[in-house]
This record gives structure tokens, sequence and C-alpha cells, in this order.
């Protein structure tokens, strides 16, 4: 039988270790065979910002990326799964403040039969028995599951993967769909030109979404208010943090993009990045504390992200892992990930040297 749940785990490691354990979790992977897990977080700027074409600019950032060898690629998206729960708890979920992550699953349901929940469970199953050179009849089909589902960054790693005259309609896909998953094969957003063209690339079978909202979903009962107090504290900005920004957009106007990607994943890019928004906020001197509602709601997301990029390579010990983020997560990735036991954190800066 499989245990699926570690509940067994979780008493045996209290009564080991005691209840009332204190101090930081100790090391446990002093003694455990095979190599660790390796997780490089690429801090990224949202290219969609970004109007004219990054194909060719991308390439040696995707070389070097795909001499990392990533056995597994996340990206900062909304899960299918997670946008069925966000539809289906509107009060809790304001759909004005969340539907702009999701994306729209009808067409593929009105193609295919499948309702998020169905597509879901056919793309699971699929993945299981999935064959070592799938035929472009199963490779169709699979990416009109994942368009069902809610998974199209997913969706254009199958199609990336069919030859030219392959890509047409059929098995599941329709020409509307067919035309979506055309447009996207253009789209400078990072999940699409850097995540789906790399896994594409490597032969990989879908990328994982693991944006997590539930976290943040902070209730505010003056929004006008905490607005202008967390925009009080960013105009203290430091003229480093302004000189930054301002050396990151000029270098999104060239076609050097990993130039830009080396900026971006600094250090003391980062930190500096980091205490002008955080930092700040957290210094914020209204009565409510607008600053640390805000603070919060961004931790309890990083740590939803970060949960599920670990559920993503929980059943693959010794993964190689890739998670492309916005840059301003990266150190809370950084910190998070690099305490869980059989992970090594990559020096992003070594990659794209």
């Amino acid at each position: 039988m499989r245990l699926r749940y570690t509940v067994l785990g979780s008493l045996l490691a209290l009564s080991a270790f005691g209840a009332q354990a204190q101090g930081p979790l100790p090391v446990l992977d002093g003694k455990m065979p095979g190599p660790r897990s390796a997780v490089l977080v690429l801090g990224t700027p949202h290219l969609a910002e970004i109007k004219r074409p990054l194909g060719e600019p991308l390439q040696p950032l995707l070389e070097r990326l795909a001499a990392f060898k990533p056995d597994i690629i996340t990206i900062e998206n909304l899960s299918g799964e997670q946008c069925d729960l966000i539809a289906r708890h509107p009060v809790v979920y304001p759909a004005e403040e969340l539907a702009p992550y999701c994306v729209d699953t009808k067409p593929a349901q009105a193609a295919t039969g499948l309702d998020v929940p169905a597509a879901i469970a056919e793309y699971t199953k699929t993945l299981r028995d999935w064959p070592a050179q799938p035929s472009a009849a199963q490779r169709r089909r699979l990416a009109a599951a994942f368009l069902a589902g809610g998974e199209h960054p997913s969706a254009l790693v199958q199609w990336l993967q069919l030859p030219a005259e392959e890509q047409h309609a059929g098995d599941g896909l329709d020409a509307t769909l067919v035309a979506r998953l055309q447009k996207l094969s253009g789209s400078n957003n990072e999940s699409y030109s850097i995540a789906a063209r790399l896994a594409a690339k490597l032969g990989l079978t879908r990328v994982y979404a693991t944006d997590d909202h539930t976290g943040d979903n902070v209730q505010i009962d003056d929004e006008k208010a905490y607005a202008a107090a967390i925009r009080a504290a960013w105009d203290k900005a430091s003229k480093q943090a302004k000189a930054n920004r301002e050396r990151q957009d000029a270098l999104s106007q060239g076609d050097d993009m990993l130039a830009l990607y080396r900026f971006a994943n600094r250090p003391d890019v980062l930190r500096t990045a980091i205490e002008n928004d955080f930092a700040l906020a957290l210094a914020d001197p209204s009565p409510q504390h607008y600053g640390r509602y805000y603070v919060a709601g961004w931790e309890a997301r990083n740590l939803r992200m970060v949960a599920n990029i670990r559920a993503a390579f929980r059943e693959r010990p010794g993964a190689r892992v890739l998670s492309i983020v916005g840059s301003s997560h990266k150190p809370w990735f950084d910190g998070l990930l690099g305490q869980m036991q059989g992970v090594e954190i990559i020096d992003a800066e070594k990659v794209l040297k």
C-alpha cells in the first residue's frame, strides 16, 4: 500500500525530537545516499512589459539555462487547480482581484468536453504512462488537456515539440485552440518565452505552475488608506534603489538579455530592492501598521509558493530544478528552499557567468 500522506512520519518525528524542540531545524541529510536536489532560482523581470520580439535576444540565456540541465521547471503562474478553487469561492477570493491571474478555459472545454477537474484528471493519468517517443496525436491531445486544465504554458511545451507539419487541429485541438497556441508561442511572458521553450528544448513534458495567492488575500477595510501608506513608504526609496531600477529599465530596452538577467540576479541588486520595498513597508508609521499587512501577505505567498515548488520534486530525489520567478521573490526562495533537507541552492551568478 502506498502512503499518500506523511502523518505517520510526522508522529515519529515528534517522538524523536520532542514537541517542544527549540532552535533552528537540524541538518538531517548528512548520511543521505545519492545526490542532493539542485535548485536554481532565476530572478526575472516580467518580460511581458517588453513589446518588441525577444526570440533571438533570449538565446544566450536559454543556452546557459539548458547547460544546467533541469529536470523540472517551475513558473510564477497560478495553476488551473488553484484558479478552479478561486472561482468556486468568489466571496473569499474576489474575481476582480484574482481573475486576471487565471486563463480562460472555456474555449478548451468547448473543444474537449473537459472542465478543469476532468482535464486535470486526464493529463495526470496521461503523464503517468507517457511514452518515451509519443506520437503527434498524443502530443496534440495532451496539449488540449493542458489547455482545458488551465495549464497553458505546459500546453505550449507539447505544441513546440511537434514538427511544424503536425502543428494543426485534431485530437482535441480545434482551430480556436490552435490559434491560441500559435499566439502563445510568440509571447514574451517568461513562462512561455523562457520556461516553455526551454522545457521543449530539453524534451520535458510540462512546466509546473507554483504561484499562490491564497495567502496574500489581505482583508483591508480602508483600501485608499492602505495604498497611500504603502506608496508613502516606497517614496522613501534610496538613490541606489532608484539608480538600479533605471539601470534595469535601460537593459530591458536593449538586446543583451543575458546582461539584464545578470544584473537582476546580483545579490547586491536584490538586497537593495527588497530593503527599499519590504523594509520600508515595515517601517510604515500608520496606526494600522499597514506595511506589516503587506509584508505578511508577501511572506505567506512566498511560503506557499516554495511549498508548491518542493512538492513538484518531492518524488524526484536528486532532481535538478529551475524555478523562474519575479526577482523580488528570489531572496525568500533561496532562503526557504535552502532550509529543505537534501536540497542544494545553485548560485545563479555562476550559471549566468
